[in-house]
């Protein structure tokens, strides 16, 4: 049997032979496709890394974050649930720039809570101490509260006063702005002086104007500083109209000659820049009332009067002891706010949480209301759904018992009903909004720059 092992070596090595010599041939394309080179070796040499092509897109830069609004430790902030119509705190932050220009006025609607000039004195004492402007702002014509207001003395007579409050005799399509309204007899007449103690910003004003409507001319007599003028006529023409003296005003009287179709309304003590914040506080008040003010009459006191900011701080009214539902009051200010809206296009609005409030339990011990705590959420829903801003009053005065303890103040800051706050207690929570809305506009004008850059 011949061997053939010799000739089987021998034709494997002319084979791999021939291979090691094809791996040496030059790329060979055929009909324009590239044949692939023989490597016998390639599962046995190592794999050589293939060059890097140079990266010729540039990456795109990180993302930039979000700006991260913050709230400084011990404050209460303002939640502002604002939509693209910016109806929440933006106006008043913006308005803020050119407070040097221009008035930057604030109308503040309450209850008794802020009946005369509670909170709102001291929170337009530190506005104005930091921003500038003069005057108390507006005033009814008549007050119940005239002889309790700190912040100025008022004096009045020869006129009707009517008002929302009122069962019967009152005309629902003459009502202002604050709910009331005046009708003066030939010879009525309004004093304003400066208060009995120091307060800086309110010994003077620049501008003193007094707002009324009338079909018929109307003549009204001056007295600034104890100067008298003659009587001025001025033709009615069925819209909101004004009559302002400028200087630097300390007592300013108005004595109504002549008017048989005039509607009084109020009148104001401003300075012609700086911050203005109009009390329009109004006993037993709800806040809904503001839904049967007349549109047009709003737009035209808007028109002489515009604001940046309305406040709405409502609530010892509707809170009951056990309170859970509190939805046909959420539907109600929802009202008021889209009539607000309308009425003054340029403003922002603020609500603002009701306050503390206590009762007596069954075993005698004084609680917060609960149904205060359920009204809150419901005014924060308001604020939300409206696309406004909220201020949760409750927390900035400390919460769960706070309206005690500033009872048990000394000196005393509340009143003894558990309710009602006094001056004292209004200094205290006029500091906190006020802290509130600097610290606001800081972050406002952070955010801006954030934004810019």
């Amino acid at each position: 049997m011949k061997n053939y092992i010799a000739r089987t070596f021998l034709l494997t090595l002319i084979v791999a032979a021939v291979l090691l010599g094809l791996h040496w041939l030059p790329a060979i394309t055929i009909d324009g496709h590239t044949m692939r080179r023989v490597n016998m070796l390639a599962d046995i040499e190592a794999e050589e890394p293939e060059p890097e092509e140079a990266d010729t897109i540039p990456l795109p830069p990180p993302p930039k974050p979000a700006f991260v609004d913050t709230c400084r430790t011990g404050l209460t902030c303002i939640e502002d649930y604002a939509d693209s119509t910016r109806r929440g705190m933006a106006p008043f932050y913006d308005a803020l720039d050119h407070v040097g220009e221009r008035p930057v006025r604030i109308a503040y609607f309450g209850d008794s809570f802020i009946e005369a000039d509670i909170l709102t004195g001291d929170l337009r004492d530190m506005l104005q101490e930091h921003y500038g402007g003069c005057g108390v702002g507006y005033v009814d014509i008549t007050s119940g509260t005239y002889g309790f207001r700190k912040t100025l003395r008022h004096s009045f007579g020869g006129w009707t006063s009517k008002g929302v409050n009122d069962s019967t005799g009152y005309d629902r399509k003459r009502i202002g702005p604050s709910g009331h309204y005046f009708i003066p007899r030939a010879g009525a007449y309004v004093e304003a002086r400066p208060p009995k103690a120091h307060r800086a910003h309110l010994d003077s004003c620049e501008v003193a104007t007094i707002y009324f409507e009338s079909t018929d001319t109307v003549y009204i007599k001056t007295r600034m500083d104890g100067i008298d003028s003659a009587p001025t006529p001025l033709a009615g023409d069925g819209r909101m109209q004004t009559l302002c003296r400028e200087g630097l005003i300390k007592n300013m009287r108005w004595t109504v000659a002549e008017a048989d179709s005039a509607t009084f309304y109020g009148f104001a003590l401003d300075g012609r820049t700086g911050i203005a914040v109009d009390n329009f506080g109004v006993r037993s008040s709800s806040g809904l009332t503001l839904a049967s003010i007349p549109q047009e009459r709003l737009r035209r006191f808007g028109r002489v009067r515009p604001y940046d900011l309305i406040v709405l701080q409502f609530g010892l009214n509707v809170a009951t002891e056990r309170g859970r539902d509190y939805s046909w009051y959420e539907t109600g200010m929802l009202r008021v706010i889209d009539h607000l809206k309308t009425a003054f296009p340029e403003a922002g609005i603020l609500v603002i949480g009701v306050g503390d409030r206590e009762y007596k339990d069954e075993e005698g011990r004084l609680r917060t209301m609960p149904g205060v705590k359920n009204l809150i959420r419901y005014q924060q829903s308001i604020a939300a759904k409206g696309g406004v801003a909220f201020w949760n009053l409750y927390d900035a005065m400390g919460g769960e018992g706070s309206i005690r303890r500033m009872v048990e103040a000394k000196p005393p800051q509340a009143n003894l009903d558990y309710t009602h706050i006094n001056f004292l207690g209004g200094r205290t929570l006029a500091r906190h909004l006020y802290e509130t809305l600097i610290y606001g506009k800081e972050q406002y004008d952070r955010r801006k720059a954030y934004e810019m850059d």
